[in-house]
């Protein structure tokens, strides 16, 4: 049995709020309200020359949701540069249910079979919850920010919440507000209708069934493709490189 109730979970982040704890030992979980958050707006994802270099020479090979337990465990384990992490036993053993259920997601970054960067969050209406990352190669969480914002714009999501500011989301285009004005950007992305009460009976973001929900998956039936895109916004680019399509997807304007 969950420690952390599912739908008071998702009741909790369309609310603004979060669950951490203060170290992957620690048994206790609290909830945050965060005075300034910050956001990754998904048109301005800053993609610098040596960025788009490596993503266009497709250096990793880039996946989503085939080893989401392998990513939150690997983003809660302590490192070289990282002596402890907020996400404790309770927090990832919710995520996992969450990630079956087809809310929760992760995008994976691999060179040959080994896994080198990735992150993981959870989609909600037409917003996606960043909650953390991992790179164990120059680049590799980067691209798969990269990747992660091009499929959000793909499937039409409209916020990249990021939580707290840190150096490197700066570089990459997150920007910082209080957390009253996220709350109204967070309104407009789960819709007027939404139902925080019954999140859990509402169709999750990967099918597409959700009124005013964003696709999860639209990204990969546009890389199917290999030319064009899934929606009118997109305009048709023949390109068999998925990389180049990434790059289309995060340079292209409505």
């Amino acid at each position: 049995m969950l420690s952390i109730d599912l739908d008071l979970l998702m009741r909790a982040y369309a609310s603004g709020i979060f669950p951490m704890s203060d170290a992957r030992d620690d048994p206790d979980t609290f909830w945050i309200e965060p005075e300034m958050r910050a956001i990754l707006p998904l048109d301005g994802f800053k993609l610098s020359k040596s960025l788009a270099k490596t993503i266009r020479q497709d250096r990793f090979r880039v996946t989503a949701d085939t080893v989401f337990p392998r990513v939150i465990a690997t983003c809660a384990a302590k490192n070289e540069g990282r002596q402890d992490t907020w996400i404790n036993p309770d927090i990832e053993d919710a995520f996992c249910e969450l990630h079956r259920r087809g809310y929760a997601h992760s995008v994976e970054c691999w060179e040959d079979e080994k896994l080198v960067g990735g992150l993981y969050g959870m989609a909600l209406g037409r917003a996606f919850f960043g909650e953390s990352m991992f790179s164990r190669a120059t680049d590799a969480s980067k691209v798969a920010l990269a990747w992660l914002v091009a499929r959000l714009r793909v499937g039409g999501f409209t916020l990249l919440d990021c939580q707290f500011m840190t150096s490197h989301l700066q570089s990459l285009g997150a920007v910082e507000m209080p957390q009253e004005d996220y709350l109204v950007l967070l309104q407009q992305s789960l819709g007027r209708d939404f139902q925080a009460s019954v999140v859990l009976s509402a169709a999750p973001a990967s099918s597409g069934v959700s009124a005013g929900a964003g696709v999860w998956g639209a990204l990969d039936g546009f890389l199917a493709a290999g030319a064009g895109a899934v929606s009118e916004d997109f305009s048709s680019t023949a390109s068999s490189s998925p990389g180049k399509l990434i790059l289309q997807a995060l340079t292209q304007t409505s």
